[in-house]
């Protein structure tokens, strides 16, 4: 892997864990819940190697 691809993986999963706290503290709004499912999933799956 060059170190393109491992800032690439580095900063993906950053935002997995951002969007994951952010999952785990939002309680007011399902609707928010959703959203950030809809966003985190492509990541996720990025970060697992799944196109």
């Amino acid at each position: 892997m060059n170190i393109v691809m491992i800032f690439y993986y580095v900063i993906t999963a950053g935002l997995v864990l951002l969007l994951g706290w952010n999952f785990l503290r939002e309680k007011k709004s399902p609707n928010d819940l959703i959203l950030g499912l809809l966003v985190l999933i492509p990541l996720v799956l990025r970060l697992m190697r799944v196109k």
